[in-house]
């Protein structure tokens, strides 16, 4: 039978892609491990292998199709010894609209009986869905979000993917026949009481938890009327993960906030003599680079802070791995520098130049922008003097690094003109506390303006 091809999961948190390349036709013969296409996520552009041997019999999404849904068959081989096969009934529904197949062909005419009848036109109460092994509902990640999002029940749903799985269309054919039946009743409902503000949609027991910022970050915006001259710009996948996932930081995260004012010309000399130390390597450590290494110490000397809320326990972690803020087109990426503690100043120099020039190239893998126990984002060079960072979660703490000015300072009990540049850092207040927040704080100033002990 032919073998499909499936959106992968490229990510631990990834939903959709969107396919930016085919790199076969249909006829192609391919192997394990060849590259097929290439699939754009929130972060990069991945390379998909194929897993099977076979013929390429046909491509069901077409390039360019945004929010392909993960699992959703994207391509058929054909296996060893058969011919082209049919696709399976509802195989594809959840690929797009943009599916390719290699040739229109007419559907066959319809046969006399009840069983002629196409499941789409089926009621609801008469075919009920597919059900796994724990009487649950058959359906698509992306289905049971859109259920409980309409609050629809599942079990109510014929699903008309494999096996009678739910898919996309089957919920959102559900929620528009639920639309007028609801304002209907709406007139009545209001002639009786008055009005009351809205209740939330039921969510049915069986559906995944919904992020509370997920509906409104995806959700369109109604804007006022304007005279003034604009174009609209569609949101890329990277710029809609960041809205959602910041918003949902910033609603249910409570974030405090801790400045201190850090003396720098001690780091900066120390990087004078590494540099010249390194120039014969081609290696140079940046001030950013330090201040890493720096987080990746203060957080080895304030465990209580290298910690990540879980619910009903916290995460307490035994190493260091700094995810490091880094600007790229339409968006930003946090590359980890993992064991930033155990590292050297070289090494870490190296690691994020490699890193940042791949962020830019969105080359990057999942794995090396993903699983920071700890952020930091530097703003100094653009001549921001203090500001206040977003946490990433499910991480616990970022660091907000400010421009090195110079500022009247007290070094060694004597006022003095010097560099100093202010640190804020956003805690989540759920895992951390204001004392643990301010211990780690302390460490990290001290670290920076006794550097020799990075070195030590």
């Amino acid at each position: 039978m032919p073998i499909d091809i499936t959106m992968p999961a490229l990510s631990p948190t990834m939903e959709s892609g969107t396919l930016a390349k085919w790199l076969v036709r249909p006829g192609d013969r391919v192997r394990a491990g060849d590259v097929i296409a290439e699939i754009e996520t929130d972060k990069a552009t991945m390379e998909v292998e194929a897993v099977d041997e076979g013929e390429v019999l046909e491509l069901l999404v077409a390039e360019g199709a945004e929010d392909v849904p993960v699992n959703a068959v994207i391509a058929r081989l054909k296996g060893e010894g058969e011919d082209a096969a049919e696709p399976g009934p509802g195989d594809a529904t959840e690929a797009g609209e943009g599916a390719v197949h290699r040739q229109a062909r007419p559907e066959a005419p319809p046969a006399a009986g009840p069983q002629a009848q196409p499941a789409a036109a089926v009621p609801l109460a008469a075919a009920p869905a597919g059900r796994d092994g724990s009487d649950r509902p058959i359906a698509s990640p992306l289905a049971r979000r859109l259920a409980a999002i309409h609050g629809i029940d599942l079990a109510a749903i014929a699903g008309s993917g494999p096996r009678g799985r739910i898919v996309r269309a089957d919920v959102e054919a559900a929620a528009g026949r639920a639309r007028p039946a609801a304002a209907k009743a709406a007139p009545a409902a209001g002639a009786a009481a008055e009005p009351a503000a809205a209740a939330p949609p039921p969510v049915p027991a069986d559906a995944p938890p919904v992020a509370p910022a997920a509906v409104p970050a995806q959700a369109p915006v109604a804007l006022p009327e304007t005279e003034v001259p604009f174009e609209t710009v569609k949101l890329s996948n990277m710029r809609r993960t960041i809205a959602r996932r910041l918003t949902e930081s910033k609603t249910t995260v409570p974030h405090f906030y801790l400045t201190v004012d850090v003396w720098l010309d001690p780091l900066l000399e120390l990087r004078a003599q590494i540099n010249r130390a390194l120039e014969t390597q081609g290696i140079r450590v940046s001030v950013n680079d330090m201040l890493v290494k720096a987080l990746g110490l203060a957080l080895a000397q304030v465990p209580d802070a290298n910690v990540s809320f879980a619910g009903d326990h916290l995460r307490r972690f035994r190493r260091a791995d700094i995810s490091v803020a880094v600007a790229v087109p339409g968006g930003l990426i946090t590359p980890v520098i993992r064991d930033a503690a155990g590292k050297r100043l070289s090494a870490i120099a190296a690691e994020m130049k490699d890193l940042a020039a791949r962020a830019r190239e969105g080359r990057l893998k999942p794995e090396e922008y993903q699983g920071g126990t700890a952020s930091l984002s530097n703003l100094g060079m653009h001549g921001i003097r203090q500001f206040d960072a977003v946490i990433n979660p499910p991480e616990g703490l970022i660091l907000a690094i400010g421009a090195g000015e110079k500022r009247p300072h007290v070094v060694d009990d004597a006022l003095a003109i010097a560099t100093v540049m202010s640190v804020t850092g956003s805690f989540d207040h759920r895992a951390i506390d204001g004392a643990v927040g301010a211990a780690l704080m302390a460490s990290f100033r001290a670290l920076v303006e006794a550097p020799l002990a990075m070195l030590a």
